[in-house]
């Protein structure tokens, strides 16, 4: 079994649809819709007052979606796992027409459970991971 990570940002946004919580929560209820997810409640969002930009995160049956706006970079940071693996989603049509993004990078991220994982912790490492 396999879950899925997408990990995404968006580039040359409007500022001032990232400033846009309707705009936000309109993203967060597509991507549900689309692939069919499981919210367990509502979506909890931040508002920062000295950029205007938002967080907005969103407990899933099957994990979590959550997003950050830096309306001073132009620029959106989105982040959905799945905890079993679903259909592609079209981030970037859906963030150029949503929030006139010229530019978004989607990295699709594998993530094994089981024998697999289980071989790659007890496959030795070389060098150290800094935190």
């Amino acid at each position: 079994m396999t879950g899925l990570e997408w990990i995404v940002e968006a580039y040359g946004c409007a500022p001032d649809r990232l400033r846009d919580l309707a705009a936000l929560q309109a993203l967060f209820d597509g991507i549900v819709r689309a692939l069919d997810l499981h919210p367990v409640g509502p979506p909890l969002w931040h508002r920062f007052p000295s950029s205007g930009g938002l967080t907005g995160v969103l407990v899933l049956s099957e994990s979590h979606l959550a997003c950050h706006s830096f309306p001073e970079h132009g620029t959106l940071c989105l982040n959905l796992f799945c905890c079993r693996a679903r259909a592609d989603y079209e981030f970037e049509p859906r963030l150029r027409d949503l929030l006139d993004a010229r530019g978004v990078s989607v990295r699709r991220l594998d993530r094994p459970y089981g024998a697999v994982a289980d071989a790659a912790v007890l496959a030795p490492t070389t060098g150290s991971v800094r935190g």
